[in-house]
């Protein structure tokens, strides 16, 4: 049997009144855009604004509105789909609905080509102290924040910080009334030296360390850290190695997880379990049993007990 055609996803994220509508609107709107290919519009929800199909460049766009999230089910969507005869989809997703909740409901042949989230600069702080959750889920994997109703007198730093804690990756655009768009340019110095013979990691920088390594594996691979951890004995780890790591706060309280790393050392049967100390060790990437997959494996090269930091959980603030 032939393999289904991939379905490229377009998703808009974002709180209501963000600017979701009409900037999906001005796209349909755009020939370069809307040239023929037969488009589902997936509506998750309604705001005061409202679609003009007959102002889209092409009247093969058809629109489908999801009522409740209880309507987001893979079986409602292959049906649009089949109904449609679409080529490809637009999402206006429902900003109080976590993404997981699409990813679930995806049929196996969609995939998200772009993800964009919009949010409006004079609601997005207190949404954040308010729904930090909510935010971070919708901050963690797009490509761009759009920043709407941006004002000269606003501070782009807040607004900076509370993105790069979710995301190194995503582009930053303020919107001005009247259309002027500037793009953030607020350089995130990494807060350690990778240069250095030993790359010195703060207590206040395990989170960003530990994900910035995720994301970018090649630029530590061979090298030499130093950090304060916890180290943790298991009995289903290969023998001659043990976990060290942090708990980590991505978010919230609710998100808190042991990041942790696989370290090896022939003499790891000396190591006090649930003890913390400061650990010296090289990295390297290959797949180790514990990960199930290539990660990040640290060889032991020496260590001191010490004791736990300050602030037991790492975040990125």
């Amino acid at each position: 049997m032939a393999k289904q055609q991939d379905i490229p996803v377009y998703l808009f994220t974002g709180f209501l009144e963000a600017g979701k509508t009409k900037f999906i609107q001005e796209t349909l709107e755009d020939k370069r855009f809307c040239n023929g290919e037969r488009t589902l519009l997936l509506v998750c929800e309604e705001g005061e604004e409202e679609y003009a199909p007959d102002q889209f460049a092409d009247p093969s766009v058809f629109i489908r509105v999801l009522e409740g999230q209880e309507d987001l089910t893979e079986a409602n969507l292959s049906r649009f789909v089949a109904e449609t005869k679409a080529d490809r989809v637009v999402i206006e997703y429902n900003g109080m609905w976590m993404l997981d909740a699409l990813y679930t409901a995806m049929p196996e042949s969609w995939m998200v080509y772009q993800e964009f989230m919009f949010a409006d600069a004079g609601s997005f702080l207190a949404y954040n102290n308010n729904m930090r959750q909510l935010v971070y889920d919708k901050l963690k994997s797009c490509e761009l924040v759009v920043f709407n109703r941006f004002k000269p007198d606003m501070d782009k730093m807040a607004f900076h910080k509370i993105v790069r804690g979710a995301s190194r990756r995503a582009d930053i655009a303020y919107e001005y009334a009247g259309g002027k768009v500037e793009y953030d340019d607020i350089e995130d110095p990494l807060p350690f030296d990778l240069e250095a013979p030993i790359v010195e990691i703060g207590d206040e920088d395990y989170a960003l360390w530990y994900r910035d390594m995720s994301e970018e594996p090649k630029k530590y691979e061979g090298k030499t850290v130093r950090f304060k951890c916890r180290a943790l004995v298991r009995n289903k780890l290969p023998k001659g190695s043990f976990v060290v790591g942090r708990h980590v706060m991505t978010c919230c309280v609710e998100d808190i997880q042991f990041a942790a790393l696989v370290c090896q050392w022939e003499r790891a049967d000396l190591i006090q379990d649930d003890s913390w100390m400061i650990l010296t060790a090289r990295i390297n990437f290959k797949f180790n049993r514990a990960y199930g997959k290539k990660g990040p494996v640290l060889t032991y090269l020496a260590s001191e007990p010490c004791d736990a930091p300050t602030q037991d959980v790492a975040t990125f603030y």
